[in-house]
């Protein structure tokens, strides 16, 4: 094996010729440097266009129809993707716990309620609850809390309680200002002239 010196260096695999644009119509790259004529390829950025993007018409995120549902802002522009938690009913918990344990998510593991705690889980109000539980989830829907409070036992939010916004009251209408409108006398109407008795 020849001595590795700097005038013996030489690249691992062949070399692959640059190809130059746009340097005489004989070099067979040139006038139009491989992009043909007019379009949108044949602009410069043409090929930093977004994920999803069609060209200008409708994307097909946006052609599909969507789930109701909560949903994910995070995976836009490609499109809302459904967000799922793992539900367990009371009835679950009546089961498996007894009085005055504290339920966590390490704890619904143990019971074999779920299986890991990659996914949010929402305590559903599915079934009677007669124990005392302290219970620590991700979300609670408002008949599962009543039950669990109404049972002596609490609830504790992983992401925190959510806000429950006040709905704004209408605004009543406003009436005209003036006075009421006589209703004897019309303003419009025209007097009927007298008629004289004709003379015999």
């Amino acid at each position: 094996m020849a001595e590795l010196n700097l005038h013996t260096l030489q690249p691992a695999q062949p070399r692959e010729d640059r190809k130059r644009v746009g340097r005489g119509q004989g070099s067979g790259k040139g006038r139009y440097s491989g992009r043909g004529i007019k379009g949108q390829k044949s602009r410069a950025g043409s090929h930093t266009m977004r994920a999803g993007f069609e060209g200008g018409q409708m994307p097909i995120y946006m052609r599909l129809p969507k789930q109701r549902g909560a949903t994910s802002k995070d995976a836009m522009p490609i499109g809302p993707f459904r967000t799922y938690t793992q539900p367990v009913n009371l009835a679950a918990l009546e089961e498996r716990f007894e009085a005055g344990a504290e339920v966590t998510l390490e704890a619904l593991i143990q019971k074999g309620l779920i299986k890991n705690t990659k996914k949010d889980v929402k305590i559903l109000g599915n079934g009677e609850l007669t124990k005392m539980l302290s219970v620590t989830a991700h979300g609670f829907s408002k008949t599962a809390r009543e039950k669990i409070e109404a049972a002596g036992g609490s609830v504790t939010w992983l992401r925190g309680e959510p806000v429950v916004r006040a709905k704004k009251a209408r605004k009543a209408r406003k009436t005209p200002v003036g006075p009421a409108p006589d209703t004897d006398t019309d303003q419009g109407a025209v007097e009927p002239a007298a008629v004289e008795p004709a003379e015999e």
